[in-house]
């Protein structure tokens, strides 16, 4: 984690969200591949505006799998839920899968100001309203869908400028899938030359077929 100054990009963007009051106390940090930006369980004080890159956010099993919940693309609120169920800690972590960049705002309590600002509760209220649609879309996506048509928008889904890493065990828990199944269907995408194994990703080589095959091209 690395902080930085706000540029003159972050301050028109604190404007969008109608938090220009607030810019002297935010920073603004980036993160590495693979860094935990938030843990679950964590305290948590602030709201976070993803700027650039990608993340995942999920939540960690019983067994210690985490569950991959949503992602993120250079935009979007960390911290809204805990915000408005007035959470204490982190409800999930999140994780880059890039570098990402993101806008630190602090709040204090329920008597912050941030509730008062109609901008802002609109802008959180649709960013509820997303990951509502999207858990909905993960729900019916691995109850309806084949095991190769989840992976596929999975992949689709977790990509960053064509290139797909993360952990696998957790993708095949997330996905319903067993780690052998996923490992042959990986190698299925591969032979077909969807994708291509590169590091310790995979690079998307044709995006039009892969999203065929996958639950978004059935409605999923």
């Amino acid at each position: 984690m690395r902080n930085q100054p706000l540029l003159n990009a972050h301050v028109q963007l604190l404007k969008k969200y109608g938090l220009s009051d607030h810019q002297s106390d935010c920073r603004y940090q980036t993160y590495r591949i693979g860094e935990t930006i938030l843990e679950q369980g964590a305290k948590l004080s602030y709201l976070m505006i993803v700027v650039s890159g990608k993340a995942k956010v999920c939540s960690t099993a019983m067994n210690g799998k985490d569950l991959v919940l949503s992602y993120y693309l250079s935009s979007g609120l960390i911290g809204d839920v805990e915000l408005m169920t007035d959470s204490p800690s982190a409800v999930a972590s999140v994780i880059a899968l890039s570098e990402v960049g993101c806008i630190k705002v602090p709040y204090y309590g329920k008597q912050d100001p941030l509730f008062e600002n109609l901008i802002f509760m609109k802008i959180l209220a649709e960013s509820l309203t997303e990951k509502l649609n999207s858990s909905s879309q993960n729900y019916l996506s691995t109850a309806l869908y084949t095991g190769e048509q989840r992976l596929c928008s999975y992949i689709l889904r977790g990509a960053y400028k064509h290139y797909f890493i993360d952990n696998l065990t957790d993708a095949a828990a997330t996905i319903g899938l067993s780690y052998r199944h996923l490992f042959r269907l990986l190698k299925k995408l591969c032979d077909d030359q969807l994708i291509v194994r590169e590091g310790p990703g995979f690079r998307i080589l044709d995006e039009k077929r892969l999203r065929q095959r996958s639950s978004e091209a059935s409605g999923g």
